[in-house]
């Protein structure tokens, strides 16, 4: 089986332009998701596909491998997919550009779903972490995920799902962590589905596998996920890297 990892990076964000050039630790957040992406050593091949000139000369002048997209593109599904055309893989691991501590553990609990599954019954993968703070739970970026007894993705949402309607029972709510992995062919039937109203609602892609009938398969794993997102996690991100 074949695997592969791309990372989708534009270049412009909402709360944070440009942050995937930003410094951290003495190279672009890009490079060292790039590296830290490589280092695990899971990957056939490793990809940033990027729509900016900018972030692509930075991914090559530091040895890295780039595919430009030729197309606007509503999500990193979408970006990924363009560039997964050209390339022979089974498996595709989307691996968030704004996430330079990323680690092997979790990856490699991800891409095993895939050799469990004989059957090949699994379009794609992600990752769920448990929440405990109720400010966590409250927070509409914190993506809630509700699941069946085997891990199977029933929902996804942003408001706190399932509604605690009766107190006395302790509920577990688990965060989605954007990491996909994905057979080759449901990430190119993705770009095949038009988007619903559950998915233009929540503005969560993940929704639409669900309602065109894909089976996502969640793993639970106990390592967070550090993104950047605002300067002030940049901030943070350069203390954590010392």
């Amino acid at each position: 089986m074949k695997v592969i990892a791309m990372i989708p990076a534009r270049y412009s964000a909402s709360r944070f332009p440009g942050k995937l050039m930003q410094s951290l630790a003495g190279k672009s957040v890009i490079v060292r998701t790039y590296e830290a992406t490589l280092n695990t050593g899971l990957f056939d091949a490793v990809y940033v596909v990027t729509d900016s000139e900018q972030i692509k000369e930075e991914v090559l002048k530091n040895g890295g491998k780039v595919f430009m997209s030729l197309e606007d593109h509503e999500t990193g599904s979408d970006r990924i997919a363009e560039a997964a055309k050209a390339v022979e893989a089974d498996i595709i691991v989307n691996v968030q550009g704004d996430e330079p501590f990323t680690r092997k553990e979790p990856l490699q609990d991800l891409i095993a779903v895939f050799y469990k599954d004989t059957a090949q019954r699994i379009d794609l993968a992600s990752l769920v972490h448990p929440m405990k703070s109720l400010e966590e739970i409250e927070n509409p970026n914190n993506v809630k995920v509700v699941m069946d007894n085997e891990n199977h993705v029933l929902y996804f949402s942003r408001a706190p799902i399932p509604y605690p309607r009766n107190k006395e029972i302790e509920t577990t709510y688990y965060k989605h962590i954007g990491i996909y992995a994905f057979r080759k062919e449901a990430l190119l039937a993705f770009t095949t589905m038009s988007m619903q109203q559950n998915e233009a609602t929540e503005k969560l892609e993940g929704i639409r596998f669900l309602e065109y009938g894909k089976k996502i398969k969640m793993v639970e794993t106990p390592h967070k996920v550090i993104g950047i997102d605002t300067p002030e996690d940049l901030i943070l991100a350069n203390k954590l890297w010392k």
